[in-house]
């Protein structure tokens, strides 16, 4: 498909933007953009030749990839307390994570575009992925970090070329960094504001429901900080379901750390929007998230699909992820959070025996090794 014929549109306005934007969010009222225009899936046209995320080209708004093999994790059977659960190893993408899903086509746009030099704010796995990506593109990086950071994410970055800066303080202290420096003229390739990055995602729900013969899981449970992977598979499934390719949308389930849990305190008051909250301590770093961007929308997935916002300890989420590595799964400590919500909801018979359950493993523990 051509990207010409695509725009961007405000979620709240719906003031439109050309995609060639320097702007990553709505002047009029800094909300995010949407995609418009991009192709809808077509199970005729999958590329049977390819076992990368790619495989589905016809059905990404993009034109020459700029790939390292991302998708195509497996799926495999595995228990949670004698529960059956299927897990999608996406720490086995590229980089260690499943962010490369957004990387690849968020790259693959910016090359089109010529775009030379990028900025963007993380605390590891989107960083180091973008890093990848922009090395085998060519295009020149600068990277915010918070100061509390993985060291070995933090090395990943550097190899691949990036300028680290990290940045002390909260969070969304690194945020604010990148966001300055995209004010002076360098493009900010956001993770959570971009909405290419997006259309990357999309491609797990279109591998999942493929892996179990064209037919959506029950239950889907996410980590979730800014959502990325979670919205992206609602999209996804969405236009499976337009497609005629499966018949139902799964529950979505988002699961987060009682030290920073905005969506899951927003779900139970009944909100339709996170209120900011000041974030505690937690192992789970990837998804220490005060002010998720898609909060929003996030809440909405989540309520018309019938699923929920839950959170954990940090105490249930290190006993997931020693129950993960008994079963050779090793993860690093944000990817076991929706291992431990899958046993809050068993215990509340939210899920049940019969149902197809899917959790997908999001870093490799590589990236944040114990030593003890």
């Amino acid at each position: 498909m051509t990207i010409g014929k695509v725009f961007f549109r405000c979620l709240n306005c719906g003031e439109e933007y050309p995609i060639e934007t320097t702007q990553w969010r709505c002047s009029k009222c800094e909300m995010p953009f949407e995609l418009v225009g991009a192709p809808p899936f077509f199970k005729d046209k999958i590329a049977s030749h390819d076992w990368s995320l790619w495989r589905y080209r016809e059905m990404l708004p993009v034109e020459q990839p700029v790939s390292l093999g991302e998708g195509g994790t497996s799926l495999v059977e595995g228990q949670v307390s004698g529960f059956p659960v299927r897990f999608k190893l996406e720490y086995l993408s590229p980089t260690g994570s499943f962010k490369d899903r957004g990387a690849t086509v968020l790259v693959s746009f910016l090359k089109h575009v010529g775009t030379q030099e990028v900025v963007e704010d993380s605390s590891g796995n989107a960083a180091a992925s973008l890093a990848a990506y922009c090395a085998q593109a060519g295009i020149r990086v600068k990277i915010f970090v918070p100061g509390y950071a993985s060291p070995a994410k933090l090395a990943q970055i550097r190899i691949f070329g990036a300028e680290l800066v990290p940045v002390l303080g909260k969070r969304s202290d690194a945020t604010r960094a990148a966001e300055a420096a995209a004010m002076e003229g360098t493009y900010y390739a956001s993770h959570f504001w971009n909405p290419f990055y997006s259309e990357g995602m999309k491609t797990f729900a279109y591998e999942l429901a493929e892996q179990l013969g064209w037919h959506a899981p029950d239950n889907i449970i996410f980590p979730c900080g800014h959502g990325s992977l979670l919205l992206g598979a609602h999209r996804g499934f969405h236009e499976l379901l337009d497609a005629g390719v499966v018949s139902k949308i799964p529950r979505l389930f988002a699961v987060q750390a009682e030290a920073c849990a905005p969506l899951a305190e927003a779900f139970q008051r009944g909100l339709e929007e996170p209120l900011e909250i000041e974030p505690g301590e937690t192992i789970a770093e990837g998804i220490r998230i005060s002010h998720p961007v898609h909060g929003r929308e996030i809440l909405r997935a989540v309520r018309d699909t019938s699923g929920a916002v839950l959170s954990v300890s940090d105490q249930e989420i290190t006993q997931a992820l020693d129950e993960l590595a008994r079963c050779g799964l090793f993860v690093e400590p944000t990817s076991p959070v929706p291992v431990a919500g899958l046993k809050r909801l068993i215990a509340q018979q939210v899920v049940t025996t019969e149902q197809v359950t899917a959790i997908p493993l999001t870093g490799s523990g590589l990236k944040n090794v114990r030593l003890e």
